[in-house]
């Protein structure tokens, strides 16, 4: 943590079923006194079952789970998220758009009481969202999406429909996932993600593809593992390259025919 803040990471992200659902007492333990020095956002949607993590978008679980998040953190969250809402919905289902409206308004619900500063939606797959979204429903005030060069054109679009039918406006976007799981998937060997930096030969290709992922889609921040704080000063010295905008956006129109191709 304060490895960390010595690089300038002020964001922290975790999520209530993260170490077994153990994730926020663990960390009010081990960095308690550091939390307060960061922007804390964290997830919620996932809940212990028999059979082990099961997911639920019932509002009185979810304002529950807020107030929780908050007690276990010994603060309230600058920022909780639904946690893939996609898990519990049914494509073009009214009840499905129903249900996403009234997870919504439990987590509006639980910020306008203070229990979190503001309320936001992580989904892995947005793809089915889009039609769901009430326009009378609460907004969300941020939308972590999958980013990156391995994302799909389908989750790109949808990501963008969704900042779209939310209202949302440049920098309420944050990104995850930006390797699609490692630096060590056997991808990154193959491919050289410097060709989307204009000064790409300066960087590794894992410095290269994290700062691609802001993007891919168009994000302000991309969400990486803290395990290894040498991994990650390597990825906050990639912030100083500069994207090739032309080579991505080409890289974009080269997904977009992809998967008008495949739907034919």
């Amino acid at each position: 943590m304060i490895r960390a803040l010595d690089l300038g990471v002020t964001a922290l992200d975790t999520s209530t079923n993260y170490l077994h659902f153990r994730s926020h007492e663990v960390l009010a333990r081990v960095a308690g006194d550091l939390l307060p020095e960061f922007h804390l956002s964290t997830k919620v949607g996932y809940f212990p079952g028999i059979s082990g993590a099961e997911h639920s978008l019932a509002p009185e679980r979810l304002h529950n789970s807020v107030e929780e998040a908050a007690r276990d953190l010994g603060r309230e969250p600058d920022l909780v998220f639904l946690h893939n809402p996609e898990h519990s919905l049914t494509p073009g289902t009214a009840r499905s758009s129903e249900a996403l409206a009234e997870a919504c308004a439990a987590l509006d619900s639980a910020t306008s009481r203070g229990l979190c500063a503001a309320w936001g939606i992580a989904t892995w797959d947005p793809t089915a969202l889009p039609p769901l979204v009430d326009a009378s429903a609460p907004n969300p005030s941020t939308l972590m999406v999958r980013a990156g060069l391995l994302v799909g054109a389908g989750t790109l679009n949808a990501a963008e429909a969704l900042m779209e039918a939310w209202g949302l406006g440049t920098g309420a976007m944050w990104g995850m996932s930006p390797f699609g799981g490692s630096t060590k998937e056997p991808v990154w060997a193959r491919v050289d993600p410097g060709v989307f930096l204009h000064d790409g030969g300066g960087y590794s290709r894992a410095q290269a593809a994290f700062r691609v992922a802001y993007q891919l889609p168009s994000v302000s921040a991309v969400a990486v593992g803290t395990d290894e704080p040498a991994h990650l000063g390597e990825l906050v010295g990639a912030l100083a390259a500069v994207p090739d905008e032309q080579a991505v956006a080409e890289y974009r129109t080269l997904l977009r025919d992809r998967s008008r191709t495949q739907s034919v």
